[in-house]
């Protein structure tokens, strides 16, 4: 019902950008100009393991000091953009403001960076990181099984939301720090059938990569279950640029 309000609103009154609330001209949807020229998209250098931009455009890609240190089970991790700003702004009024409509600008974004990183045929399935039920129940959607219907969608590839499952609960997050995170996260996830994971690659799908302890845990599990390989894709980057 709350989805329907919001369409017949969206019809009746004139839409305003997401970010900055400014009222949009006939033919802009989402985020206005100004607002769009403020994202800072990640490109290279990049760590060639998460991704994490590097602040020296002056180097090439290379393994950042945390991938060195702390083992990562998938194989390459990519964002489209950096986590602050509008981008930020976003995505918060997206997941937390139930502003639905912006799922079709992000899924435009992240199929721009899935040809940008990866060719057709690189993967036999999308899986979305998935939500614990107490807090699907909380929030309403699963951002990340959005987007990988999105992305599904753009790019062929078949997505399933039922493969990876979380089965328990565990804190938010945010203020934790990576150490934590990994402890936070680890045996929160399984896999419901792993011969439909047998030699399959796989891309890991969410909104964003922060410590990456939770994508790192899902690869973990994914192998485990007999994928070949696991790569992942986010909206955005949350890592300091180093």
């Amino acid at each position: 019902m709350r989805a329907l309000i919001e369409r017949v609103l969206q019809f009746l009154l004139p839409s305003q950008c997401h970010c900055c609330e400014r009222f949009l001209e006939e033919g802009q949807k989402g985020i206005c100009p100004d607002c769009l020229s403020k994202i800072r998209w990640i490109e290279p250098p990049l760590c060639t393991l998460c991704g994490a931009p590097f602040l020296s455009r002056e180097i090439e890609n290379h393994p950042c000091g945390a991938c060195l240190t702390r083992r990562k089970y998938f194989t390459m991790a990519r964002a489209v953009g950096y986590y602050e700003g509008p981008l930020r702004e976003a995505i918060h009024r997206w997941k937390y403001e139930e502003k639905s409509y912006l799922t079709s600008f992000f899924g435009e974004k992240l199929a721009e960076g899935f040809c940008h990183y990866w060719g057709p045929g690189s993967f036999d399935l999308l899986i979305p990181v998935p939500l614990h039920s107490k807090r699907l129940r909380d929030r309403g959607f699963n951002q990340a099984l959005l987007l990988a219907k999105e992305l599904s969608q753009r790019t062929r590839i078949p997505y399933s939301k039922r493969l990876l499952q979380k089965r328990i609960s565990t804190l938010p997050q945010v203020h934790l720090s990576g150490r934590k995170r990994e402890k936070g996260v680890k045996g929160s996830f399984h896999i419901q059938r792993d011969e439909a994971l047998k030699g399959k690659t796989i891309l890991l799908v969410d909104d964003v990569y922060t410590t990456g302890a939770t994508v790192n845990e899902c690869s973990k599990v994914l192998l485990k279950a007999g994928a070949e390989r696991v790569d992942v894709l986010t909206l955005a980057h949350a890592i300091k640029i180093t």
